[in-house]
């Protein structure tokens, strides 16, 4: 028995491919914003790169400054290997800085990030500039207090404006749009655990 069924035999058309739009960089369209990211908790830088990370996806550009630090972090190796928007500058050394008494090195060479910084932030060519414990390098007097409030106040509009570390001090904090701040409850060091690289590196 023959079937009545027709067969259709219109070629279909191909379905047409998606693609992706295009991610443009609000610089100018809106007004940046001023966080802080303070406390005696673990996960303030890590924050901070996770909002660069943020950023980056929508095509912003994004410079780090990391003060009093000198090691070659996991998100610095990173920033270089896959991320050509995120730039990340260390301005410090592989050690502790003592608190009371400051190597004369350590204080020059938070005065160089903050110099960079001050440039950084005045060329308007960033849409977001992240200064990785930024509080800290204040409170251990390297860099001055009003300098920073300075830098805050005169940035220009469109720019988000990052700071993190311990110690935010009081004006920063008054200054900023947001402020967030990391408590510590537990932590592994308490239990014997040393860094290792991809948690602390």
């Amino acid at each position: 028995m023959k079937s009545t069924a027709k067969i259709n035999t219109a070629a279909k058309k191909p379905a047409k491919k998606k693609t992706a739009p295009s991610v443009k960089p609000l610089t100018g369209k809106a007004r940046g914003l001023v966080i802080v990211i303070t406390g005696n908790g673990k996960g303030k830088t890590t924050s901070a790169f996770g909002q660069a990370m943020r950023a980056v996806g929508q095509g912003y550009k994004v410079f780090i400054i990391q003060f009093m630090k000198g090691r070659s972090y996991g998100e610095c190796v990173a920033a270089e290997k896959y991320l050509p928007r995120l730039t990340v500058r260390r301005c410090g050394l592989d050690s502790f800085v003592m608190r009371d008494n400051p190597a004369p090195a350590d204080i020059e060479l938070a005065r160089q990030g903050f110099d960079l910084a001050k440039k950084v932030i005045a060329s308007g060519k960033y849409d977001m500039v992240i200064l990785d414990e930024i509080n800290v390098a204040v409170d251990f007097k390297l860099i001055p207090l009003q300098d920073v409030i300075d830098l805050i106040e005169n940035k220009p509009p469109h720019m988000d404006l990052i700071l993190t570390g311990r110690y935010a001090a009081k004006k920063i904090v008054s200054l900023a749009d947001t402020v967030s701040e990391v408590r510590e409850i537990k932590h592994h060091y308490a239990a014997g655990i040393k860094d290792r690289a991809g948690i602390e590196y």
